[in-house]
């Protein structure tokens, strides 16, 4: 039985709420006497991992201490199966996320969408979507989750009310939790769940990201510390296909990466990053002060000495400060952006730079991105078949324009095609890091509006 099935199971054959509602009454007041006695005692609280063991063996004393008082009033005790249905469901509603828990614990699903009491929706990582039972009863309730999740689960408490409609948060597995109210027709959630398992070069080309000439480039652009801009829609693989570059970085170099979230997870490289800050931007308070913008956080970074700046995803007045710090010795930064294409890059980084009110004229804009940005990459995403389709080398400016080549790109029936070579100097620095011969030296040109 998958966790899938399980979850549909679970909520056609559970025992009734009231019970669950008992169970999970009695647990958390077990984990609460525990954490008292602890700290009485002197003790570290529980790790997470802990507090689960602690709460499953409280709820199946609970379940045997039930199962003996129903054969002695003559009734017929709890099977095997309900017994783990009713102690899954009391656990993930003390310490997880109700009846969406079975959802979080499938690792076949990557996406999870909620609209109220609803059926839900969850996108496999094959791409499939299906429908599953509802995760809540009531909208009322969903909103409850979201809060309960917002307490307990974020690095810091975030709120969500009508006056804080919106929440962004990182869960303890890494997964990426948005919900919003009020401005949403029903209260709505959404997970995007990462797979920090797949973080090397070698498994994105295993899985047909892209081929060996790919890897190889990529490889070497890294090493040669080139600054790359990474395209893509939403679920494309923009955030796996930058983490695995990351992991390419020396152990020796220090690396600062500013997200919205944390979803790159250097934390959990320890042994390839052991020299690395994350920065994370955060919301205001309810008195509309302390925020700390993306744009912030990069000026930030550039203070903490750092060998590498990497930003989760570019999509504002951040990409000025951003194309400065690469612009300004700190090569071999990355970034990822939302577009349809490596052409489409240019004029949207020209938008951002534009929001950070600088004044600076088209060309002065342009200028400064082809001195910062060395390559760009794009990855597709159509009928759930992710494929790296372009790779484009920035040459130069020319007043209104970025003179680029299309060193790499997709064909349908040919597979990934050489396109316009590296220019020498670029060819002789990627070749010195590891790069191979492949690539012809003769430079044309391509301009890119």
């Amino acid at each position: 039985m998958t966790v899938l099935q399980l979850h549909n199971e679970i909520n056609n054959a559970l025992p009734d709420t009231l019970l669950v509602a008992a169970l999970a009454t009695r647990v958390g007041e077990a984990l609460a006497d525990e954490r008292i006695f602890r700290r009485a005692k002197g003790d570290a609280d529980l790790l997470i991992a802990q507090e689960w063991d602690f709460a499953r063996s409280a709820a199946q004393a609970e379940c045997a201490r039930l199962g003996t008082s129903r054969r002695q009033e003559g009734r017929v005790p709890l099977s095997d199966l309900q017994e783990q249905q009713l102690t899954n469901a009391a656990i993930a509603q003390v310490l997880g996320l109700g009846r969406l828990q079975s959802l979080l614990d499938d690792p076949e699903i990557s996406d999870i969408h909620v609209r109220g009491c609803a059926p839900a929706w969850v996108k496999l990582r094959n791409g499939t979507r299906m429908m599953v039972a509802p995760v809540v009863d009531t909208d009322d309730e969903l909103i409850e989750l979201i809060r309960r999740a917002a307490t307990r689960m974020g690095r810091t408490e975030r709120r969500f009310d009508a006056a804080t409609p919106e929440l962004n948060l990182q869960l303890p597995d890494g997964s990426r939790l948005f919900a919003t109210m009020e401005v949403s027709a029903r209260p709505s959630l959404v997970i995007r769940r990462h797979r920090f398992e797949i973080s090397t070069l070698n498994e994105l080309r295993l899985r047909g990201l892209f081929d060996e000439t790919l890897e190889d480039f990529f490889a070497a652009a890294v090493s040669a510390k080139r600054n790359i801009v990474i395209a893509g829609g939403t679920g494309s693989g923009k955030t796996t296909l930058l983490r695995a570059l990351i992991n390419e970085v020396s152990a020796s170099e220090r690396i600062v990466t500013i997200e919205d979230a944390y979803e790159l997870g250097l934390d959990r490289f320890e042994d390839l990053h052991p020299d690395h800050d994350a920065l994370q931007s955060r919301p205001a308070n309810i008195e509309g002060r302390g925020e700390i913008t993306l744009a912030d956080l990069t000026r930030m970074a550039l203070r903490m000495d750092p060998d590498r700046v990497i930003v989760g995803e570019v999509r504002g007045a951040e990409a000025f400060p951003m194309l400065m710090a690469m612009s300004q010795g700190n090569n071999g930064s990355m970034c990822t952006m939302h577009a349809d294409s490596t052409r489409s890059v240019f004029p949207k980084l020209a938008a951002y730079v534009s929001m950070a009110s600088t004044g600076l004229p088209i060309e002065t804009v342009n200028l400064l991105v082809a001195s910062a940005i060395h390559f760009v990459v794009y990855i597709d995403n159509t009928d759930s078949v992710r494929r790296v389709t372009s790779v484009r080398e920035v040459v130069d400016s020319e007043g209104s324009i970025i003179i680029s080549n299309e060193i790499f790109h997709l064909d349908i029936e040919d597979g990934l095609v050489t396109g316009f070579p590296l220019r020498e100097h670029t060819r002789k620095l990627l070749a010195a890091h590891g790069l191979g011969s492949q690539i012809s030296s003769t430079q044309k040109i391509e301009n890119a509006s």
